[in-house]
C-alpha cells in the first residue's frame, strides 16, 4: 500500500489518535479523580466524567502547610538549577564549539562518559560532601547537586546549537564596528534562544521531578521537595484508608507547574528541538 494514499494516511491518523488516547488516558484519569469523592472512586463502576464532583480534594491539599512549604522549596531548587545549569553549560558549549584547545576531544568524550555513571553510586559521596559543607537539608545544596547532574548533557545539547551558528556572522558584525562582545550579544545570542529554551526544559524537568537524591539529602520533614511531600502525603493517607481523590488532587497540583511551563515555552522548545536535530 502506498503510504501517501488517502486510505493509508487515514489509517495512520487513526492509529496515531489511538496511541495518543492510550498515552493521555492516565493523565485524564488523574485529573478526573481529583474532583471526585473517595466513595465514588471506590465504587465498582468507574466514573469517567466528574459530574457531581467538587474542589474539596484540591482545597484540602492547598490548605496543607506542608504542601506550601514543599512547593516553595521545589521552586527555589528548580529555578536555581535551571539558571545555574544554563549559565555553566552555555559557557562550556561556547568553549568546545568556538575554540580549539588541547584536550578538547577528551573533554567532549568525558561529557558522554559522565552520563553513564549510575546516580545510586554517587549517593554516599554526595551525602558526605553536603554534610561536610553544612548543606544538608538546604535548597542551595540540593540545587548544586542537580546542577552538576544536568550540566554535562546540557553542554552536549547546546554544543550543537552553538556550532550551527556560523562564526562569520560575528566577524561580519565586528567589521561593521561592533566589539566581539556586542557582536555576540546582538547577533549570535538571539539565534541560540531556541536551544537555551530546549535545554532549560530538560533541566527543569530533571530538577522538578527528581526524587532519589532529594530523599538522601533532604532528610528533615520541613525540607522536603514536592516529590518527597507527595510520598509522605500518600503514606499518611494509607495509615488509615487511602483517599485516592486527595492523592490524585495532590498529584495534579505537582504536575500543574510543569504544564504551565510547557505552555509558556512550547513554541521556542519545538523550534529548539528541531534545530538541535539538524545542527552540528
Amino acid at each position: 500500500m502506498n503510504p501517501r494514499s488517502p486510505l493509508a494516511r487515514t489509517g495512520l491518523s487513526v492509529l496515531a489518535l489511538a496511541l495518543a488516547a492510550v498515552w493521555a488516558f492516565p493523565v485524564y484519569w488523574m485529573l478526573n479523580s481529583a474532583f471526585l469523592p473517595n466513595v465514588v472512586l471506590q465504587s465498582t463502576n468507574p466514573t469517567f466524567l466528574p459530574f457531581g464532583g467538587s474542589f474539596d480534594n484540591l482545597r484540602v491539599v492547598v490548605t496543607d502547610p506542608a504542601f506550601l512549604s514543599a512547593l516553595g522549596i521545589s521552586l527555589v531548587v528548580t529555578l536555581t538549577t535551571v539558571i545555574a545549569a544554563l549559565f555553566v553549560a552555555f559557557l562550556g558549549a561556547l568553549a568546545i564549539s568556538r575554540f580549539r584547545f588541547r584536550g578538547r576531544a577528551s573533554f567532549v568524550l568525558a561529557l558522554l562518559l559522565i552520563q553513564m555513571l549510575p546516580a545510586e553510586g554517587l549517593f554516599i559521596a554526595q551525602y558526605k560532601m553536603m554534610s561536610e559543607l553544612g548543606m544538608l537539608n538546604r535548597a542551595i545544596g540540593l540545587a548544586v547537586l542537580y546542577t552538576a547532574a544536568v550540566v554535562p548533557f546540557t553542554i552536549w545539547m547546546l554544543r550543537g546549537f552553538v556550532a550551527g551558528v556560523p562564526a562569520d556572522l560575528e566577524e561580519a558584525a565586528m567589521v561593521d564596528g561592533l566589539s566581539r562582545t556586542q557582536a555576540f550579544l546582538r547577533i549570535t545570542f538571539p539565534l541560540l534562544a531556541p536551544g537555551l529554551v530546549a535545554s532549560g526544559v530538560y533541566a527543569f524537568l530533571q530538577a522538578w521531578n527528581e526524587f532519589t537524591v532529594a530523599l538522601v539529602i533532604m532528610t528533615e520533614e520541613q525540607s522536603r521537595t514536592l516529590p518527597l511531600w507527595l510520598r509522605g502525603f500518600v503514606q499518611a493517607s494509607a495509615s488509615r484508608e487511602t483517599d485516592w481523590g486527595q492523592v490524585m488532587a495532590a498529584s495534579t497540583l505537582v504536575a500543574v507547574p510543569v504544564i504551565i511551563f510547557f505552555l509558556i515555552v512550547q513554541g521556542r522548545m519545538s523550534s529548539g528541538l528541531v534545530g538541535g536535530a539538524v545542527k552540528g
